[in-house]
């Protein structure tokens, strides 16, 4: 659920955690998930389908994209510039961004654009799930892309975990050293909160992560990782 406190701003639950209050209504549950589908799908796949003007870092005008999704669904009729605002920041990952009255996808493409991220203050160890038949390979290999315009890497191991689940029920969690990466030459960039990115990483930096004291068993929103 989405509301809003008015001296805390938007948040994700029944009351607001900071003091307590119901706050104002501003999305269910099956809203809010249903609209973070559209938007994930929207900003990193298919602009075009909804007619939207996308610029060369994947930022697309916040008023086209709420006129859009009204005009394609008539039960989005009561949708308005500050719900969308209000998913975005409460976003728990960071999968998106509002700037300068216009909103894009941080992470997760399938079409070209430049998103012009920072690369500074990279964790000197990332992480990168995969399944157990394609383990040997990865380390083998390298990562490279696949279905996305990037790879991928995890803050922790859990955020990890809980990616690779989208595809697997037993991910294998792989340790990127991403400080060697990065003297080598490679470069990874900070999108969302828990998500990093880059073109390949080889062999060299790639080794089987160790699991951690106490991993976390969160699956929410994985549809929309």
């Amino acid at each position: 659920m989405l509301r809003e406190c008015r001296d805390h701003g938007y948040f994700r639950d029944e009351i607001c955690p900071l003091c307590g209050q119901e706050g104002k209504f501003l999305m269910s549950s099956e809203e809010l998930d249903r609209m973070g589908r559209t938007m994930a799908g929207t900003l990193r796949h298919f602009p075009d389908k909804f007619d939207l003007e996308m610029d060369d870092h994947g930022f697309v005008d916040l008023r086209d994209f709420i006129s859009s999704m009204q005009n394609k669904y008539y039960r989005l009729k009561w949708l308005r510039p500050h719900h969308i605002i209000a998913i975005i920041e409460t976003d728990p990952k960071g999968r998106y961004e509002y700037r300068d009255g216009k909103i894009r996808a941080t992470y997760g493409h399938s079409i070209d654009i430049d998103l012009d991220l920072p690369t500074k203050g990279i964790p000197d160890i990332l992480y990168y799930p995969t399944t157990p038949e394609e383990v040997d390979i990865v380390i083998e290999t390298g990562l490279r892309p696949s279905d996305r315009k990037k790879v991928h890497l995890s803050k922790t191991y859990n955020d990890a975990m809980n990616a690779g689940r989208v595809r697997t029920q037993d991910p294998v969690i792989l340790e990127i050293d991403t400080k060697g990466a990065q003297s080598d030459g490679i470069v990874i960039q900070r999108a969302g909160k828990t998500v990093y990115l880059t073109d390949e990483v080889p062999p060299a930096f790639i080794h089987k992560a160790e699991p951690p004291d106490n991993i976390a068993d969160d699956e929410t929103n994985l549809p929309q990782e």
